[in-house]
């Protein structure tokens, strides 16, 4: 057996793109530590119309201003051109079309949003399909974050029993990294992936998106560092990154010689620590800044704090504090059978610009006709009980649907004069309409 695994990846047989997944991934196991030498000849145009459908078709159009419906109208033919450039690497990464747009909750505030083209969008998707199975087999269970079969909800659930198995004492280490996405090495970036991608047409891929421009008012720059913006492949190479310079850095070499227990949970760049030792806590977040600043990371020290979060222990010692992950306050309360839990309910921020959209919503679109704000509202609220609907969150739900209503009544009483709608027959045409219940979805211990 080659010892690179090109001899036994060529031996694979053709098959679906599902197939061929689960073959590069029991490849992958068997070999933790070899590079794969041929991966690209998986992808041929059955794998490129995979991924075209698999891509979104209502985004943004790029710098080339190709559409969807355009590209399909020749879409076998253009699927062709695309596999032919890329396996004879003459594809050229066009520059990332960015935008600004206004930041929620920071007045003045905007955040920029990247538009890669159509077919560069595919071609990352073909290239995300062929990495994911590899590097499934690498990244640790403390990664949740754009992973296949893994959700923010798992990272929550996976958070919560880590501070519910400290005992007494826990502490809780909250970081940011402070613009991970644009700082990221590209120098240390190749050398992550170099050691499980040998293959000379992958590896040249990556580097073409890696050096793609930046199409900002018509001026044309190329950033030194950070991941493709906007780009399907930018959170799998993101994910990279940080099993290198965070994941397995903990794993390996500080669990070990702390102490006390220790878990992180990570979701993309969020991530936080629970420790049973203050010492240990202490040492993490002396040792972090100078482990990030080795790969060009910076935390951000306004975002990131050290938290004591023992159970209350009922002798005047004052309460523990709450710190917040991914859009949910955590804090101690008294289960219904009187325990001690960590609750969660929905950061006050998080609920405050949700209240927020809605209400704007509405303000804008009380034009259009009760049957389909309705429709629409019932998706927004669906929405939001479908991420926000945990246990122990019922209020703040409540809460949501309770502000939704009012806003509702609110601009369809002011839409006209002659035709106003007070809480009385609002409260009828509900019955008609109505609006989905807060209800509770995800139910944990």
């Amino acid at each position: 057996m080659d010892p690179l695994l090109g001899h036994t990846e060529d031996a694979l047989e053709s098959g679906s793109v599902y197939t061929k997944q689960q073959r590069i991934a029991e490849l992958a196991a068997r070999m933790p530590t070899a590079g794969l030498t041929s991966l690209a000849y998986h992808i041929d145009k059955g794998w490129l119309y995979e991924a075209y459908q698999q891509t979104r078709k209502d985004g943004a159009a790029g710098v080339d201003k190709m559409t969807a419906a355009e590209y399909e109208q020749n879409l076998d033919e253009n699927l062709s051109s695309l596999l032919e450039r890329f396996k004879s690497g003459s594809y050229f990464a066009p520059p990332v079309k960015r935008v600004y747009i206004a930041k929620e909750g920071k007045k003045g505030a905007k955040r920029p949003i990247g538009m890669p083209t159509l077919e560069d969008k595919i071609l990352q998707r073909a290239v995300v399909m062929l990495l994911s199975p590899v590097y499934e087999q690498d990244f640790l269970d403390c990664s949740y974050g754009f992973r296949p079969g893994r959700s923010c909800h798992q990272a929550l659930e996976a958070l919560w029993k880590a501070v519910m198995s400290m005992g007494k004492t826990c502490w809780v280490l909250e970081v940011d990294i402070k613009s991970y996405f644009d700082t990221v090495k590209h120098e240390h970036l190749r050398a992550f992936y170099k050691k499980r991608v040998r293959d000379g047409v992958i590896q040249r891929i990556l580097g073409k998106w890696l050096k793609a421009g930046i199409m900002e008012d018509g001026a044309l720059r190329y950033p030194p560092e950070g991941t493709p913006q906007g780009g399907v492949v930018s959170p799998l190479l993101s994910n990279i990154y940080l099993h290198e310079v965070l994941d397995v850095w903990f794993a390996q070499q500080v669990r070990p010689r702390l102490k006390g227990k220790a878990e992180m949970v990570r979701y993309a760049d969020d991530f936080v620590f629970v420790l049973s030792d203050g010492e240990d806590a202490r040492r993490v977040l002396e040792v972090l800044p100078k482990r990030f600043g080795r790969y060009g990371l910076e935390i951000q020290k306004e975002k990131t704090r050290l938290l004591k979060f023992s159970r209350p222990s009922g002798r005047g010692q004052g309460k523990p504090g709450s710190f917040t992950f991914l859009g949910f306050t955590h804090y101690w309360g008294r289960s219904r059978k009187g325990n001690q839990v960590v609750k969660r309910k929905t950061a006050k921020d998080r609920l405050s610009r949700s209240i927020k959209r809605v209400h704007l919503w509405c303000k804008l679109n009380r034009h259009l006709s009760v049957k389909d704000q309705q429709q629409r509202l019932r998706s927004k609220l669906q929405g939001h009980y479908g991420y926000f609907g945990i246990t122990f969150n019922s209020r703040s739900v409540a809460c949501f649907y309770e502000q939704a209503k009012r806003s509702w009544q609110k601009w369809l009483n002011r839409r006209s004069r002659n035709n106003p709608m007070p809480w009385e027959r609002f409260n009828r045409l509900l019955m008609r309409y109505p609006l989905p219940e807060p209800r509770i979805v995800h139910r944990f211990s």
